[in-house]
């Protein structure tokens, strides 16, 4: 629930009555109903997917069977088209023989006895969490014993293996066409089995266990282990029939289907003119990398090289959550190609390939060398950088090496430590005045902030206070809604040459777009000569569009014809209401849905989808569903219990809220919504209650404070109230509401100048709310 308040003449608070007539008998008793105060608030909560009962679109392709406008081109016909890696040996030896041992080429194969035995015999127990598993031989079949769909104690063949090194994971076979990757993973180098959560004890049920969706290859990891996978989830059945044209990251992965290729070479071998030959640019094999080594999510899930990046994901970015650190650092498994767009590298026109080999994926020069080939002497007008003058470290210890401080590695699944590819200058300030992490701490764990502050200081002075320090400070400050910190981000959309951090900027302006400058900034940027630009400013332009701000309206419409997929794909969604799921992007946004409904989130924005169209039944479905998919998701539960308010089941909606709450203590917004939904069953107290906690996880909380004020009024403890509505406007100073509330109260008691002001306050703050108006005239003789 947005704790925002929309512009425009506000409404009466919930539950604060209409002051009489002026000069009517009940001129000074005002009575005040907590019952349908918080009600009421209830009734704002379940609206919150504005357009619950829209006028139902002439066609809906939820039910009505509609064939819509895209289609992906059928699998016999693409599959055709490849001819497999094992026909560019011939011709291409050099490079099959650096390819062969890549990574590239052993992300996925069949278990091999000769490669895999080490792993299973002799047998051995391996030990994570609370919990003791095994790995074994028996009658020349590698097999896991442990928790699995039916016991604790479940034995299992894994058929095919992803990763080579550091670690291998193992695919097990499992019902409906589904592949399952397993927690338990061999480590080659140490010759030692573990768990890739480490010691979470995840057990079967939650959707991160290895027999849960959040471990199932065909979603998770198909895509990127092998070549041209089409996934084929069913979700009628629920069911795959995964398919792909060659197992592992073969040739074509990157180059593209080439069977024309290999038929025109045996034709006419050794002539040139290959009509065939596919050739790419810079950029469309930069796109090509990112299709894979990127955390996003899917539009189309048939990426194919040459293909525009915007086309087929959308791209995950820093945004206010914790997956990405303020400056860009990756936190979460984000893996290289976002944090790369937002480096100073990719602008300045560097590819993957300038560092890698392509066939390989190894370096092109060791160490420094890599990095000194543009970075030092002679190369002009770059600055010199020496070892070490620069680093301040001695020559081949830890930090004189250039990604030491400027790539610093995360490990993720316990073994794989990948470098951050922001190229960022470690600052020490932003750590702390942001908790942002930065590489000297990595060295030196066992120094202060401020004792590496007081080093960068005296090393570089001045060079420290760079624009990326004040960006990373500004984000930092937009992640938490910091007043005035809107400015920034609206400063950054004009200032900033980095494509990336326009994108981010405008994405976190969708938490402003009731100040007045923001809506016409985003429409300006949803004109930006950057595919994520506008579509970032085309997500943010959603909630204003749905409020009926006609600019916003118009600018998403135009944006259903965008030439960038991902770019009508939020169009689309803005729209979704009452987008033409005929037209082209109503039939893109229909196609992204159903592709992503195998799992939680993706059945979540489905229900989201059929709510928003009408579909009701339809959404509760899929909420209900969801929740079984990933019971431990408070979110989930969150959303499920308001489609179950609006199909009248409140003791259910509150029964989901209660197990949120319990999974997510700390989060205020649940509590919030507990107690709405349990003053809608009558039950004041508990209510009260969950407000009194809400308000305690999150004193800024303005919404919050405004209902606990209607509560303790109801209960008779005025001074309470009073107090809970001073909270409340002060943590919103925008908001009419709370003034207008304490004013009504402050009336009832005949405290009349008390009410006189606070009125006037409101009047301040919405000059043309009328209730607020009205009570003061009330209150005030002549009308003044």
């Amino acid at each position: 629930m947005s704790r925002r308040k929309k512009k425009g003449p506000p409404p009466a608070p919930p539950g604060a009555p209409k002051p009489p007539a002026p000069g009517s008998p009940a001129a000074r008793l005002i009575v005040f109903s907590i019952i349908a105060a918080i009600a009421l608030g209830f009734g704002i909560w379940i609206s919150q997917r504005p357009g619950n009962s829209p006028t139902p679109s002439a066609s809906i392709a939820t039910t009505t069977g509609i064939v819509p406008r895209f289609q992906l081109t059928p699998e016999a016909t693409v599959f055709a088209t490849y001819a497999g890696t094992e026909t560019c040996r011939e011709c291409h030896q050099a490079a099959f023989d650096k390819w062969k041992d890549s990574h590239h080429a052993l992300a996925e194969r069949e278990i091999d006895p000769k490669l895999d035995r080490e792993a299973f015999d002799p047998a051995r127990e391996i030990n994570h969490g609370s919990q003791i598993s095994k790995a074994h031989a028996e009658a020349g079949r590698f097999e896991l014993t442990t928790a699995g769909f039916k016991s604790t104690n479940e034995t299992f063949t894994p058929a095919r293996v992803i990763g080579v090194d550091p670690l291998r994971q193992f695919l097990i076979s499992t019902e409906r066409g589904r592949w399952q990757t397993a927690e338990l993973t061999y480590d080659p180098k140490m010759h030692e089995w573990f768990d890739v959560f480490g010691n979470e004890d995840r057990v079967p049920g939650e959707w991160g266990h290895w027999t849960g969706r959040g471990m199932t290859w065909n979603q998770m990891c198909a895509a990127c282990h092998n070549t041209r996978v089409r996934k084929d989830y069913d979700p009628a059945t629920d069911t795959y029939a995964t398919r792909m044209a060659e197992r592992s990251v073969g040739c074509e992965a990157c180059h593209g289907p080439l069977r024309s290729h290999v038929d025109w070479q045996k034709k006419y071998r050794g002539q040139k003119g290959d009509p065939s030959l596919l050739k790419f640019s810079r950029d469309q094999v930069l796109d090509t990398c990112g299709s894979c080594h990127a955390r996003r999510g899917e539009l189309t899930g048939d990426f194919k090289p040459g293909d525009k990046f915007f086309d087929h994901f959308q791209l995950t970015i820093p945004d206010e959550s914790d997956i990405f650190y303020p400056d860009g650092q990756v936190r979460d498994e984000d893996y290289e190609f976002t944090s790369f767009l937002s480096s100073k590298m990719h602008g300045a026109g560097v590819r993957c390939a300038d560092c890698h080999d392509p066939h390989t994926s190894k370096n092109l020069l060791p160490g420094n060398a890599l990095c000194l080939r543009c970075h030092g002497p002679p190369v002009v007008p770059a600055p010199k950088i020496d070892d070490p003058g620069h680093s301040f470290h001695k020559a081949g210890t830890p930090g004189s090496h250039c990604v030491d401080c400027h790539m610093p590695e995360t490990t993720y699944m316990q073994r794989h430590a990948r470098r951050d590819h922001g190229f960022t200058i470690p600052d020490p300030l932003l750590t702390k005045q942001y908790g942002i992490p930065n590489a000297c701490n990595r060295c030196h764990g066992d120094k202060s902030t401020d004792w590496l502050l007081e080093a960068c200081d005296k090393w570089y002075g001045p060079k420290m206070s760079r624009p990326t320090r004040v960006r990373a400070q500004w984000i930092a400050e937009a992640r938490t809604n910091a007043p005035g910190s809107y400015t920034n981000l609206l400063r950054k959309l004009t200032d900033e040459t980095v494509p990336l951090w326009r994108a981010v900027s405008a994405n976190l302006l969708r938490n402003h777009v009731d100040e007045p400058q923001v809506v016409p900034a985003l429409n300006r940027m949803a004109k930006d000569t950057n595919d994520l630009v506008r579509a970032m400013a085309a997500r943010s332009l959603e909630e204003p569009a749905q409020h009926g701000d006609p600019s916003a309206l118009g600018q998403l419409r135009l944006l259903l014809d965008d030439p960038s997929r991902s770019v009508r794909a939020e169009a689309a969604w803005g729209l979704r209401r009452t987008v033409d799921t005929n037209s082209l992007a109503g039939s893109e946004l229909v196609y992204q849905l159903n592709l992503n409904r195998d799992q939680p989130v993706g059945l979540l924005r489905w229900g989201d989808f059929l709510a928003d169209r009408g579909e009701n039944s339809a959404a509760l479905a899929a909420f209900r569903r969801a929740v079984d998919w990933d019971k431990a998701s408070p979110a989930l539960r969150h959303t499920y219990a308001i489609s179950l308010s609006q199909a009248g089941q409140g003791e259910e909606a509150a029964r989901q809220l209660v197990e949120a709450c319990r999974l997510a203590p700390r989060d205020p917004q649940l509590r919030f919504t507990l107690a709405l939904a349990l003053n809608e069953l009558r039950r004041v107290d508990e209510a009260t209650a969950a407000l009194e906690e809400t308000v305690k996880l999150d004193p800024h909380f303005s919404r919050a404070w405004y209902n606990l004020g209607l509560a303790y009024n109801t209960k008779q403890r005025i001074e309470d109230a009073l107090q809970a509505l001073a909270s409340a406007e002060s943590a919103d100073p925008r908001d009419p509401q709370a003034p207008y509330a304490a004013a009504t109260i402050l009336a009832r008691h005949g405290r009349t100048a008390e009410a006189q002001s606070a009125a006037r306050r409101a009047l301040r703050i919405a000059p043309n709310y009328s209730e607020a108006a009205d009570l003061l005239r009330t209150l005030s003789p002549g009308g003044k």
